[in-house]
């Protein structure tokens, strides 16, 4: 996958591209068109542009409000020992609930945002996740609902 390149410059209509693809990746070309006031051949020149540049480096999917609604979600604030980060990091790999795995500075060393088809599996997730080697401690949330997503 390509990196973003320093001499990429981005001007207001590729922000503005990239946020209504943010918003909903499924956007026709001609649709993307008329809210940027551009012809369609210019946006896909913009979006293959992002592409290729390594800015945008893939198109996904969000599931609907009631599919979601079926999940239990939550986040593990992971302290870990000293470099145990990289084993850490191949474990929570390999499991499906993990959605997302950030490192982040202060007083926990990852946030691992995980979902379940159930409180007892985001519970037994929650346990294998404190079982994995070089983790020291977790702190976890259940997360409730949702508030604001973009």
């Amino acid at each position: 996958m390509p990196s973003p390149t320093a001499e990429m410059v981005l001007d207001a209509r590729d922000q503005a591209l990239i946020r209504l693809l943010e918003a909903d990746s499924r956007l026709p070309t001609a649709t993307l068109a008329r809210r940027l006031g551009l012809s369609r051949t210019t946006v896909q020149a913009r979006i293959d542009k992002l592409v290729a540049a390594g800015v945008i480096a893939g198109f996904t999917i969000r599931l609907g409000d009631d599919l979601a609604g079926r999940r239990v979600r939550g986040h593990v604030l992971v302290t870990a020992a000293p470099k145990a980060a990289r084993h850490i990091e191949a474990t929570l790999r390999a499991m499906p609930q993990v959605e997302a795995l950030h490192s982040v500075s202060g007083p926990f060393d990852m946030i691992v945002l995980v979902a379940a088809a159930s409180i007892e599996e985001l519970d037994q997730v929650l346990d294998e996740i404190g079982l994995i080697e070089g983790v020291e401690r977790t702190t976890s949330s259940i997360i409730l609902s949702t508030r604001i997503r973009r």
